[in-house]
């Protein structure tokens, strides 16, 4: 059987991230795009309801980066994170979020950052068997459990779905 083909430099920067955790997480690149969740759940064959989208804030004080890993079929809900959080959340532009993650919009997961984020976790996520979230480029997705990936961001579960 022939190697697979080399992953791209974020995505390989990314297993190696995930490698560190000992968790046998494996980064999987798709010819087709992964950038949407729609997008994502159709390449990988599941439910939008398993994308673990990661969607990053700007702390409009304190200028940080925030992570959201929120289910695909849910928006985030700002007023929530503020409460949470102790400031109001801003939109991030897509040069915060490369200087932020190292990662461009569209392939950002939700390890392996230039600068520890604050995490919340979307806990719509926490009762899945399985979930899918972007490994570093707008085509690359790994596949962990909610243990794992609590695990693995240190985040915590909170309810940040908007109504």
């Amino acid at each position: 059987m022939p190697d697979a083909p080399a992953l791209k430099p974020a995505a390989k920067r990314l297993q190696e991230a995930l490698d560190a955790f000992g968790l046998d997480l494996k980064v999987i690149e798709f010819p087709a795009s992964t950038r949407t969740s729609e997008e994502a759940a159709e390449a990988i064959g599941c439910s939008v309801r398993q994308i673990a989208k990661s969607v990053i804030l700007r702390g409009k004080r304190t200028d940080r980066p925030i992570l959201v890993v929120a289910s695909g079929v849910n928006r985030v809900d700002e007023k929530k994170v503020k409460a949470l959080i102790g400031e109001k959340p801003g939109r991030a532009d897509a040069d915060f979020v490369r200087a932020r993650t190292g990662f461009a919009i569209g392939g950002v997961a939700p390890v392996g950052h230039a600068e520890a984020p604050v995490t919340l976790l979307d806990r719509d996520l926490a009762d899945l068997e399985e979930i899918w979230a972007a490994a570093g480029t707008p085509n690359a997705v790994f596949r962990l459990t909610p243990d794992q990936l609590a695990r693995i961001t240190g985040g915590q579960w909170v309810d940040v779905r908007q109504e």
